[in-house]
């Protein structure tokens, strides 16, 4: 099976320019659905899941691959050279906003921008950086994960969406966390939230829209605040919305920041 095959890759649209969307943990490729078609008139839109999620050939996952984000960077660069597109506008939903930004450094010219929807370099406070988590509170919250994903599901996702989130979208969030191989959740949480990519930041060159929540437990405003002042050629921009999920919960605002970005750029 080819590596397009393995991540389920889908691709429509009417343009030349391909707009590569990534889903964060827990999610995948249908978690675009409210904002993607917004740009199939004048973009290639270009849809994945990563390894371990949605339709992706779990098969292929390798715990020893993928115990970092390294094993998910190789494969965004395998696939979008398999893909042989022109330089991509990548849109990244947390963990696959970093996941994006180490692709970028490793192998710039295969991208045009980088769009990073609520992504964090590092999810831990650390003296005057402001991660989202105490190591304390994370241990639990990891612990919790350890012995019943599924109740951590129940109880951790409600409380990551923000209060204006539709009964049918928490729902339909519940059930894609549902739907990961306990295994690989844990695996991918650990590589997720134990990780500190602060320091690759200065080395990221590609044009970059930061987007984060006004409110979000996961990855707070400062921390895009943060970002911005780390990443050279960043644009920030700040949604006046609640929770992690703001292509789900916010799509109209997310449509409208990432489009005003495309169009004056």
């Amino acid at each position: 099976m080819d590596i397009l095959q393995r991540h389920c890759v889908s691709t429509y649209g009417h343009g030349t320019q391909p707009l590569v969307f990534a889903h964060g943990f827990g999610t995948d490729q249908h978690s675009w659905n409210y904002v993607a078609p917004a740009f199939a008139s004048k973009y290639q839109i270009v849809l994945f899941d990563l390894m371990g999620a949605g339709n992706s050939d779990s098969s292929a996952y390798d715990f020893a691959r993928y115990g970092t984000l390294d094993g998910h960077v190789t494969d965004l660069i395998a696939l979008l050279r398999a893909l042989n597109l022109p330089k991509v506008v990548y849109v990244g939903h947390s963990v696959s906003g970093m996941i994006g930004i180490l692709a970028a450094i490793r192998e710039p010219e295969l991208f045009e921008r980088l769009v990073l929807l609520a992504a964090s370099p590092c999810y831990i406070n650390d003296g005057e950086y402001a991660g989202g988590f105490d190591p304390s509170d994370l241990e639990e919250l990891l612990g919790f994960l350890d012995r019943d994903y599924r109740a951590w599901t129940r109880a951790i996702v409600p409380s990551l969406i923000g209060g204006d989130m539709r009964p049918e979208l928490l729902d339909e969030l519940l059930t894609s966390f549902m739907q990961v191989d306990p295994a690989i959740a844990r695996q991918f949480a650990y590589a997720t939230f134990l990780s500190d990519y602060r320091s690759a930041l200065p080395s990221m060159q590609v044009p970059t829209l930061i987007v984060q929540c006004a409110q979000d437990t996961v990855a707070p405003a400062v921390v895009g605040e943060y970002l911005h002042s780390n990443l050279a050629g960043s644009t920030l921009k700040i949604l006046n919305t609640e929770g992690h999920y703001p292509h789900l919960n916010a799509p109209v605002a997310t449509i409208a920041a990432l489009d005003h970005y495309l169009r004056t750029a």
